[in-house]
């Protein structure tokens, strides 16, 4: 017994005496209270010569559990010391991060997400136009701007001191403890920058209640910030984890994945608020950015969440995708709904183009900018697009198709508002201003589609067949407007004074109610006011010329209010949208 005491306290007196050492060592650093991987630069190798000879002295106590019965009591103590010193070193990593923490320069923040904007109202009632120039050039300018590339989250000297408390702690089992002081740290400053990019953390509450104007600057501002933050952030995430992690196998990915997977689930959250709204036409082309943003970003999402503990995600991201398209398609059918369902028990003033017209117009034209995404998602929506699609060159270049999904899509609202137009003029008692707003409304249509990328889509066949009816409306107008007017100049020889006196105090009359009526029709076209001014007066001051001419022989002076000049300059006056009255003195 004497032999084997004595042996005892030899061997663990020496491990008694390093634990001390390492104890003093320990509250030392404590007392300094100084940053140990940002102070000396021979600190840090210290510090790490410390933790491996703790180890080896914990390691070798373990040993000698079952010889001595004090081990187990020095080896409590140097528990602790290695957890105090773990401790430290998860502060050294906390303030590592924090310290050398890094945003993007201000160049990766060019990304610009505009599309073409027209401006709606909900009722149909209003509309603002943007010359199509600007809707080209607006949304040229989101093609080149999501390029991948990476940046630096922290700063590169930091990186590998980052590494070597990691292999420590990782190498003294406190892997992690690491590995959720990293996570923290990271999702903090993912949200930081969530932040940055101005994206609140609304429920989907508030998106479902949300005004149309404002959940569209939010969609918007979505579309932006997840180009940005999944194609650099996140692609600077992985690689600074890479840098870190890179030979941890699957501590890397997982660390990767629950760094992002917070912020990754709320930008999805909100994408599915959006479509558990209701199908509102104004919400279209929102809804097309939102899907052409995550169609772009599939293959992003894929690469960054490749293994199978990411496929949560991956699959998440491609069912927001699928549920996007079909909702942008049930938005395009409820607009086609909307344009039949809008009806009016009283006529538009002046017979002038309907905002509902300029609604329709404008909103298809814009559709032009999607076309490419808007068929694909009409290809297998009916049958009959299931038909081979002709397309051919134009002089421009320009691919156009007559037959594909979305031309005919095209076809069949522009038909939806043309049967709402007809239905409009009969509203009109007057006949002659049923051609009149029919004629200003088609003159209006076939405009926007041949000024523009729809005529690609509608076809010459039918431009033609449109401007006929244009014309068509224009002759009926001239009929209904003037005919009864003519009746009163058509005469087979001349008359009796009092015969003439008679007919033209009739025709004064009725020219008059003409003027006073017609001047307050609009027909804001310049040149479609002065085309049906033109053909009016070509066969109404010829038939006056003439009648007045085949009774020279009465004296006509003092009978004829209207001079023949003066008559035509008065047909100038049609149209104007302002209703004016003739004097009732007659010109000398």
């Amino acid at each position: 017994m004497p032999v084997i005491i004595e042996s005892e306290g030899l061997e663990l007196s020496e491990f008694e005496r390093q634990l001390k050492q390492a104890e003093e060592d320990i509250m030392t650093w404590e007392t300094n209270q100084a940053m140990i991987w940002d102070s000396d630069p021979m600190e840090a190798p210290k510090f790490v010569k410390f933790i491996d000879e703790i180890l080896v002295l914990i390691e070798s106590l373990r040993s000698l559990l079952n010889e001595y019965r004090k081990a187990k009591e020095l080896l409590h103590r140097a528990d602790r010391v290695l957890q105090l010193a773990m401790s430290w070193m998860e502060g050294e990593l906390i303030h590592l991060l924090i310290q050398h923490k890094q945003f993007f320069e201000p160049k990766y923040m060019s990304f610009r997400c505009c599309v073409a904007d027209v401006v709606y109202d909900e009722s149909f009632v209003s509309v603002e136009e943007e010359p199509e120039e600007a809707s080209q050039r607006n949304r040229s300018s989101n093609g080149n701007e999501s390029e991948r590339c990476t940046v630096d989250l922290v700063h590169p000297h930091a990186i590998p001191r980052l590494k070597s408390i990691a292999n420590v702690m990782f190498a003294s089992n406190y892997g992690q403890e690491f590995c959720q002081a990293f996570i923290n740290m990271r999702k903090d400053a993912l949200d930081e920058y969530l932040v940055i990019l101005r994206m609140e953390n609304f429920s989907i509450e508030d998106i479902l209640k949300m005004e149309w104007k404002s959940l569209n600057h939010e969609i918007r501002k979505w579309c932006c910030s997840m180009k940005i933050i999944i194609r650099v952030y996140l692609a600077s995430e992985k690689k600074l984890c890479d840098q870190i992690f890179g030979d941890m196998g699957a501590v890397n990915t997982c660390c990767f994945i629950e760094t992002s997977k917070a912020s990754i689930a709320y930008l999805l959250n909100f994408g599915e608020a959006v479509v558990m709204g209701t199908h509102q036409p104004e919400k279209l082309f929102r809804l097309l950015d939102m899907y052409e943003v995550l169609g772009d970003l599939l293959m992003d999402i894929d690469s960054l969440y490749s293994e199978d503990s990411g496929s949560d995600i991956r699959i998440e991201f491609h069912k927001l995708f699928i549920q996007l398209g079909d909702f942008a398609r049930a938005t395009l059918a409820e607009f086609g709904n909307a344009i039949a369902s809008n009806t009016a028990t009283s006529p538009f003033l002046g017979g002038g183009i309907h905002p509902l017209t300029k609604y329709v117009m404008n909103y298809i034209k814009t559709l032009m900018e999607y076309v490419v995404t808007l068929n694909l998602l009409l290809k297998y929506q009916d049958a009959e697009y299931s038909n081979p699609v002709l397309e051919h060159e134009n002089e421009q270049g320009i691919s156009s198709s007559t037959s594909c999904p979305m031309a005919l899509h095209l076809l069949s609202i522009t038909s939806t508002l043309e049967a709402n137009l007809e239905n409009r003029s009969k509203l009109y008692k007057d006949a002659a201003l049923q051609h009149v707003f029919l004629m200003n409304n088609f003159h209006y249509i076939v405009g926007k589609v041949k000024d523009s990328k729809l005529r690609y889509f509608f076809g010459d066949a039918w431009i033609r067949q449109h401007i006929a009816k244009v014309q068509q409306h224009a002759t009926s107008y001239v009929r209904a407007s003037w005919s009864s007017v003519l009746l009163l100049l058509k005469v087979d020889g001349s008359l009796s004074k009092s015969a003439f006196k008679e007919r033209c105090r009739c025709f004064n009359v009725a020219f008059e109610d003409v003027y006073k009526n017609q001047t307050g029709w609009c027909i804001r076209d310049q040149q479609l006011r002065e085309d049906l001014q033109i053909s009016t007066s070509q066969k109404v001051v010829l038939a006056y010329r003439n009648f007045i001419g085949r009774n020279s022989a009465i004296d006509s002076e003092k009978i004829v209010k209207y001079p023949v000049e003066d008559l035509e300059n008065y047909l100038l006056d049609l149209f104007g949208g302002s209703p004016r009255s003739l004097h009732n003195t007659r010109r000398k």
